[in-house]
């Protein structure tokens, strides 16, 4: 039977965290796991929370190093062969985390899988999608925005998307499961990405080795979106635009020069 390791990436939001290890224990999983909190110096008690369940392996980091580094550090101190990228902000409901090790088990060439994700209503999340590019991430996008400001058409569409399995070029790294084999095959996520845009160049790596990407909406999970950036939303911003950059400086080259003529002509940092 196959080893689990969870691995969660903390920052202030104390929380959040504490909701989502309560899940993760009521009821645990039943495939054999570990679970492994990587606290990026937080300053609200997050390491306590985590500390509170004698199960879960906290690692302080001392620093604020990102979302991908830290994924790193969780992942190097890890033993299972495979791996669930999970934010502390999500609620994982019973039997979720087990069925989605099954749905990766069905198929050999699938190597990432991605559950359904929903917000505390059970709104669907647009958590996959085509390659980042200057027109897809347009369409995403107005498809996100869309379909937070409840626009019928738009919410009917991404209901529809997330209803039925797909092979997308990537799925979201909230809630992400990976067989290890596959990540150290890439070297595991790339750390230019402090924030945002990690999870689509780590699924884009994948694929490169001709090893597929599944959503699957046969297991849900519920995303209470954006806590961490929420507590310093400008540093987040900066985040963003820098993750933004270093895409396409690394995929799209091209068009890195228009992209930073756009930012600045819009008083972007």
């Amino acid at each position: 039977m196959a080893f689990l390791s969870i691995i969660i990436v903390s920052f202030n939001a104390r929380d959040d965290l504490a909701r989502c290890l309560a899940s993760l224990h009521s009821p645990a999983p039943g495939i054999p796991h570990e679970i492994i909190v990587v606290d990026n110096a937080s300053s609200d008690g997050s390491v306590g929370a985590a500390r509170q369940w004698p199960d879960v392996q906290t690692i302080e980091t001392g620093a604020n190093l990102g979302f991908a580094r830290a994924s790193n550090v969780g992942i190097r101190a890890s033993r299972g062969d495979v791996l669930l990228l999970l934010n502390g902000d999500t609620v994982v409901p019973p039997g979720a985390v087990d069925h989605l090790v099954e749905e990766a088990q069905v198929n050999d060439d699938v190597a990432v899988v991605g559950p359904r994700l929903v917000d505390s209503e059970g709104r669907a999340e647009l958590s996959f999608g085509s390659m980042i590019g200057p027109f897809n991430e347009l369409r995403q996008k107005l498809l996100v925005r869309g379909h937070a400001a409840r626009l019928p058409v738009i919410s009917g569409i991404v209901e529809r998307l997330t209803k039925r399995p797909q092979y997308p070029d990537w799925v979201s790294g909230a809630c992400l499961l990976v067989r290890r084999v596959d990540a150290e095959a890439v070297g595991l996520l790339d750390e230019r990405y402090f924030m945002y845009a990690e999870d689509v160049d780590f699924c884009a790596a994948i694929r490169a080795r001709r090893r597929r990407i599944l959503f699957t909406p046969a297991v849900t999970v519920v995303h209470h979106r954006g806590r961490s950036a929420a507590t310093a939303r400008a540093a987040a911003d900066r985040a963003y635009r820098r993750s933004q950059l270093a895409f396409y400086d690394k995929h799209h080259p091209r068009w890195t020069p228009i992209l930073r003529l756009y930012l600045r002509l819009r008083g972007l940092p």
